[in-house]
């Protein structure tokens, strides 16, 4: 019975899950259209580095402290305030590593400027988004763990709500083109950061004052070895815009992020259950019940298997849907978005792996692979895009992101051994 109601719980965890990002994704894809046909495809690769660069920036700013605090919530004979003083060790990191990012923009802002093709401003406003994000990912977090499912959804349906409203009245009203894009995010980020941290505090969640070296350490150990993790994700699902930007220009930037961005429902839907699939399968991890270990082995391959099926939509009703959407001026993109989508899926059975390292706590091996996988990223981008222009970087995306699963499984059992080649044995 109580195997039943767990395995509902996770069910039910995904669905919410699910809808929280069906209806987060359709709010800024039902802006696409508009968007496609009130920006070039130029307006549109500025916006599409303005991310690119917050992606990497993200790396070492962010230094994985949501994830430090889920992980925190997890350990025995936590004391009242000591979670909220994690927390705010974990703020204090946040604005160190954030200054020296500042510092290092400014100091070459005008080298970076050249090379993304953005103004000085967007690039130190960057920053400024980084930090916001990660303010929100610690309420985000923190609710996950708490299986708060709901009130997970209904503050991302917000953030997107207004990134919408306030993109529409930039850049269709006032028709302030890319600009108008670019503002409606940092406006959306400060505003939320604010929000998250007044619900944090409202949780006791946040001991912003409080001076705990260990807890600093504690969470460094976690979030540093992971730094290398971080970034070769960015080399992963991100660094092809800077390469298609240097040899292609911004047009086709901006067409290739509307291939992205469709892609991008398949993440969706890993993403949602993966929320769910954490708690779950830490709390599983923790009774080391071997039944429990088959079963799950079981339920992992069958979900393999229905999601690689799954993929060759990608390849049959993406392209047409992307001329539909974003309009003709935007059809090249139908030519990559399903081999992106099958990269996808295999970014979604990387996930299902990555649990068992990170409940392991030793992530120094994930953020090795991640990082091969990455450096791979790169170099298949430069052997390819030249010789197979937009289609070469989607190659290159799905060689990677399969490369990346099978390594990073290998971690996993190495870290967290699972009957993956035994699961028969036992019922």
């Amino acid at each position: 019975m109580l195997k039943k109601l767990k395995g509902n719980t996770l069910l039910a965890g995904s669905a919410v899950y699910l809808i929280s990002n069906i209806l987060n994704a359709i709010i800024p894809f039902a802006l696409l259209p508009i968007l496609t046909r009130y920006l070039s495809p130029e307006e549109y690769g500025e916006v599409a580095m303005f991310q690119t660069l917050i992606s990497a920036l993200s790396a070492f700013i962010g230094l994985s402290m949501h994830g430090a605090a889920g992980r925190k919530f997890y350990d025995g004979n936590l004391g009242r305030n000591d979670l909220a003083e994690f927390i705010g060790a974990c703020l204090q990191i946040l604005m160190v590593t954030s200054v020296i990012s500042l510092i290092v923009l400014v100091l070459f802002s005008a080298k970076f400027s050249e090379w993304l093709g953005l103004d000085r401003k967007w690039i130190l406003l960057a920053v400024l988004v980084c930090v916001a994000n990660v303010i929100v990912q610690l309420r985000l977090g923190q609710w996950q763990v708490r299986k708060q499912a709901l009130k997970y959804g209904m503050l991302q349906i917000s953030r997107s709500l207004l990134n919408v409203a306030l993109s529409l009245g930039l850049v269709v009203a006032l028709l302030e083109g890319s600009d108008g894009r670019m503002s409606a995010q940092v406006w959306t980020a400060v505003i939320f950061a604010f929000v998250a941290l007044w619900l944090l505090r409202r949780g006791n969640l946040l001991g912003l004052l409080s001076w705990r070296p260990d807890y600093i350490r504690e969470a460094l150990r976690f979030g540093v070895p992971l730094i290398p993790h971080v970034g070769s994700v960015f080399l992963l699902s991100a660094v092809d815009r800077f390469v298609i930007n240097a040899e292609l220009g911004l047009a086709q930037t901006g067409v290739y992020m509307v291939a992205v961005q469709f892609s991008m429902a398949v993440a969706l839907v890993f993403d949602a259950i993966n929320k769910a699939y954490v708690p779950w399968i830490y709390e599983q991890l923790k009774y080391d019940d071997e039944r429990m270990k088959c079963r799950i082995v079981r339920m992992t391959y069958i979900w393999y298997v229905l999601i690689l099926c799954g993929a060759g939509f990608g390849f049959i009703v993406w392209p047409w849907l992307i001329t539909f959407v974003a309009g003709e001026s935007f059809a090249r993109a139908g030519a990559v978005v399903g081999w992106l989508v099958l990269g996808q899926v295999f970014g979604g059975m990387y996930h299902m792996q990555t649990s068992y390292i990170f409940f392991s706590k030793k992530t120094g091996l994930l953020a090795l692979a991640t990082l091969t996988s990455g450096g791979l990223n790169v170099l298949l981008l430069l052997l390819l895009i030249n010789r197979f222009g937009l289609e070469g970087a989607a190659y290159s995306f799905c060689i990677s992101m399969a490369f990346r699963f099978f390594l990073t499984w290998a971690v996993a059992q190495k870290r967290h051994p699972m009957p993956w080649f035994n699961f028969r044995k036992k019922s």
